[in-house]
């Protein structure tokens, strides 16, 4: 992962997790986040509407830095890097997968749980890792325990999976953490009632909290 990606998305230090069903929605999804003063997302390969609504935000959003995320094969790091997806993620460690990221030139931070997985990811060149799920993981315990054999290796973490504002404070304490990804503040029931108002009220308040 580049320095310039990664200091976008430790500047923000969230990023929104979405999963999308109209791709004619996306824009309209940005500019709620963008209006809140966040400019990451991470759109998963969940749904069909994922390619069209990375391409539809690199082409009408540049200011967005997009994500594309859940990319599970080599297939979805092509569609996600020709759709104009700036990074890539995923939710565990597949060899194959990093490969086609590199292959193609997608940033990409691959799913990681235990040490063996946060070695393999070093040995692969990945410098960002998602730690996922999360708080079944073991939670920020078991994210702080890691740090003691691999901070020293400048590896950086992006904790996701059962993190809310009552928890989230527990992982942006710790050094090695660059964001925290979450979903909570762009509920797919608010995007599908297109309620951007709420979206960026949330987005707004998740900032804050970040900062605090």
């Amino acid at each position: 992962m580049t320095d310039q990606i990664i200091g976008i998305i430790q500047t923000g230090r969230i990023v929104p997790v979405v999963i999308i069903e109209d791709a004619a929605s996306a824009v309209d999804l940005a500019d709620a986040l963008l209006e809140a003063g966040l400019r990451v997302i991470e759109i998963t390969f969940r749904t069909t509407a994922a390619a069209e609504a990375i391409s539809t935000l690199a082409a009408k959003r540049s200011q967005m830095l997009v994500g594309a995320g859940t990319l599970l094969t080599p297939d979805q790091v092509r569609q996600a890097k020709d759709a104009g997806a700036k990074f890539g993620v995923a939710p565990g460690l597949n060899p194959h997968v990093v490969e086609a990221a590199q292959n193609v030139g997608l940033d990409f931070a691959p799913g990681v749980a235990t040490p063996s997985e946060v070695e393999l990811g070093l040995k692969l060149g990945c410098n960002l890792q998602k730690f996922f799920p999360a708080e079944q993981a073991g939670g920020a315990d078991m994210l702080k325990a890691l740090e003691g054999p691999y901070g020293h290796t400048g590896v950086r973490f992006i904790p996701t999976g059962g993190i809310n504002p009552s928890n989230m404070k527990n992982y942006l304490g710790l050094k090695s953490v660059a964001a925290i990804g979450g979903s909570w503040f762009v509920d797919k029931k608010l995007i599908a009632a297109r309620d951007w108002k709420a979206i960026t009220q949330l987005t707004r308040s998740a900032l804050t909290a970040t900062q605090n």
